[in-house]
């Protein structure tokens, strides 16, 4: 059995004026294209939340405070760069009105990996052809709903 490393999380639930939610996709060489929220590992000593606030401004240009923790989930997978880990995602759910998502903060490794980055609805997470992660992406949106 492969002993996995732990890898802390911070994932941004970012949700425009539409309700539609931010997803990037990847295309690694060694799997099928995909698509993920905002986010990554947690640095040594950073928290969850400076994290996601980090991780927003890195991958879209928006530097905002990400507000509290809204979902936890426990997922085992490879990181592309070959690492088999158990990650303790943090979610935090961000929304705005519109912004250009910018790529000039990208790390060198998203920039190779990200092709590109759509709003999407529920219905067109529901539809798609290629995997979006979390898989429960419509479940965890309709629980972190924002009362009204």
């Amino acid at each position: 059995m492969t002993k996995r490393a732990p890898r802390p999380a911070a994932r941004i639930l970012l949700t425009n004026a539409q309700g539609r939610v931010l997803l990037f996709r990847f295309t690694p060489d060694d799997r099928p294209p995909m698509w993920c929220t905002p986010g990554g590992a947690v640095d040594p000593g950073e928290s969850y939340a400076a994290a996601a606030r980090r991780e927003l401004w890195e991958e879209t240009g928006l530097d905002l405070d990400c507000g509290p923790e809204v979902a936890q989930r426990i997922a085992d997978f490879r990181t592309f760069e070959g690492v088999e880990v158990t990650a303790d995602e943090r979610y935090f759910r961000v929304a705005i009105d519109d912004h250009d998502i910018s790529s000039a903060n990208l790390t060198d490794q998203e920039k190779q990996l990200m092709a590109g980055w759509h709003w999407f609805d529920r219905a067109e997470i529901a539809r798609h052809h290629e995997p979006i992660y979390p898989a429960d992406l419509i479940e965890m949106l309709d629980a972190t709903e924002p009362a009204t």
